[in-house]
């Protein structure tokens, strides 16, 4: 059994779901192997649960196990040409865990890296945090990201992708804070407009 499983069950027992976890776990694996993905990809959940797990060593996050099967589910559905992606991969989250008060508030939360605008949650703004730290990793990280987004729209062409991206970079650039919890901001902002701004001028 890999760590990645164990840890899935595990989480799956601490919630007291009903089910087949190993099946979910098994399923979510295959969705974040389809062809389609190079940047929403296993890699991305990975380096999300590390980000987590730094995260909760603070002690400030109220639910995480609630935000950690969140961050399993918050890309189960991707398709780059689609515009449901978090609304589908919330429905497979209430699907797996059953219609309950946890699923709901897990699809809530998944429905949050939509927008990636926090709602009225007391954890809102941490899975929000480390879904955007990937702009505040190292520039060889974040070059290969940029690389993987593009082919995920290789299907668009140069001139269109190139300015759709860079609005889309410029709208994190411009925002009074990227990162909403005191400690992510602490240890990412800085790191992420830099790295925002190298990869704007790149374009």
């Amino acid at each position: 059994m890999t760590a990645l499983k164990k840890r899935f069950e595990a989480l799956w027992r601490r919630l007291s779901l009903l089910g087949d976890g190993s099946a979910w776990h098994s399923r979510l694996l295959e969705c974040y192997a389809e062809p389609q993905r190079a940047y929403h990809t296993l890699q991305h959940l990975e380096e999300c649960l590390l980000i987590l797990d730094e995260a909760k060593a603070t002690g400030l996050i109220t639910k995480p196990d609630l935000i950690e099967m969140a961050l399993w589910f918050h890309d189960a559905v991707y398709d780059p040409q689609g515009h449901e992606n978090e609304e589908l991969s919330a429905q497979m989250a209430r699907e797996a865990l059953g219609e309950t008060e946890l699923a709901h508030e897990v699809a809530r939360l998944i429905l949050l890296t939509k927008s990636h605008q926090p709602g009225d949650g007391e954890d809102d703004a941490w899975i929000i945090d480390i879904d955007l730290a990937i702009f505040a990793q190292p520039m060889a990280r974040v070059l290969e990201y940029e690389r993987q987004i593009r082919a995920e729209y290789a299907w668009v062409p140069e001139e269109v992708y190139a300015e759709k991206r860079a609005e889309i970079l410029m709208a994190f650039l411009n925002r009074q804070q990227i990162y909403l919890t005191a400690w992510a901001w602490e240890r990412f902002e800085s790191q992420a407009k830099e790295n925002l701004r190298v990869l704007i001028d790149s374009i």
